[in-house]
């Protein structure tokens, strides 16, 4: 099936062969996959299946979120619950001890959890909130075959390199938009900002995870320019998140996103980053509501359990949703 545009025609089936064959995609080439008309949305899904079939096959990997510090966030991120603009009734605690970041990973072992992610509010860690995640770190990796994402924030070098030599595998620092639309979401950081944690924990040797969050009122050229962003950053892992409005926060009234809108936005990271773990993150259950289980034609990745602030489905709900579609768990492989 093909789509056609006032100028151009696309063939899905011949996209997905070019993100294969390792030729970078047209920016027009990934807007035609946004504003492509809906009755076309299976043969996107079909040619992004190709491109994830033939880097992962029918392997689905597997994340946990720890909520190891909430709330108490100076930065004004108009999606969070957290930020000090936030009006949200969220709870508010400082960083968990060692004992409950490790307990926490011994819960994801039996969740068969390949990834354990460390996530702490607030612009960047402090001296004692990075000993503390260290020893965390330190103590898991030596008694488990798991990985570790951690998200603390902006990172100073020492703090980075302190993180890779305690194990810390890999570090989430999230776009979260194209640069041209950054300053309608966060004013108390810059897109830059956040290019230069990635960066940063890049130098020190840890594999950078950087995504994005959709429905948070970009256009469809600004989700292109972000899709190329992480492209030209390298990114390891692209955790693509779906905002689900929370009230009490300035994007409580935003709602502009259908399962459709989700799914083709799952399919074009698929294509312009075709090597790339794409993880179905934050707000899918909300989002994609029925056809969840389509985001795996174009996702290898999701997280179970819950999210910071907010619930995920019941993880047992995700293993059904695998083995339907005879995927499996892909196994944590240090």
């Amino acid at each position: 099936m093909t789509t056609t545009t006032a100028t151009t025609v696309y063939d899905w089936g011949a996209l997905a062969q070019k993100a294969i064959a390792g030729d970078v995609l047209t920016k027009e080439e990934a807007l035609s996959v946004m504003q492509a008309d809906e009755r076309e949305l299976l043969a996107i899904m079909a040619a992004a299946y190709q491109v994830r079939h033939h880097y992962y096959g029918n392997k689905v990997k597997l994340n946990l979120i720890i909520n190891a510090k909430s709330g108490l966030c100076p930065e004004d991120c108009g999606y969070c619950s957290q930020s000090r603009i936030s009006e949200a009734p969220v709870t508010k605690y400082p960083l968990l001890e060692k004992e409950v970041l490790v307990d926490g990973a011994r819960k994801a072992m039996e969740m068969q959890v390949g990834t354990y992610c460390i996530v702490a509010s607030g612009r960047g860690p402090t001296p004692r909130e990075v000993d503390q995640v260290v020893a965390a770190v330190a103590e898991i990796k030596s008694t488990m075959p798991m990985k570790i994402c951690a998200c603390l924030g902006i990172l100073s070098d020492e703090q980075a390199e302190r993180l890779k030599a305690a194990g810390v595998d890999r570090y989430n620092h999230n776009l979260n938009t194209s640069e041209d639309h950054y300053s309608h979401i966060t004013s108390t950081h810059t897109y830059h900002d956040r290019i230069d944690t990635v960066e940063m924990a890049k130098q020190a040797g840890m594999s950078p995870c950087s995504g994005v969050i959709i429905g948070m009122g970009e256009t469809d050229e600004q989700l292109v320019q972000v899709a190329f962003a992480l492209r030209e950053l390298d990114a390891d892992s692209i955790p693509v998140n779906f905002l689900n409005p929370i009230p009490g926060t300035p994007l409580a009234n935003l709602s502009n996103l259908n399962p459709r809108r989700c799914l083709k936005a799952l399919a074009l990271f698929r294509f312009v980053c075709p090597s790339k773990e794409i993880r179905a993150s934050g707000g899918r259950e909300v989002n994609l509501r029925s056809m969840q289980v389509m985001a795996l034609y174009a996702a290898n990745s999701v997280f179970v359990g819950d999210y910071l602030t907010t619930e995920g489905q019941e993880a047992s709900a995700d293993y059904g949703m695998i083995a339907d579609l005879g995927f499996e768990i892909e196994r944590c492989a240090l």
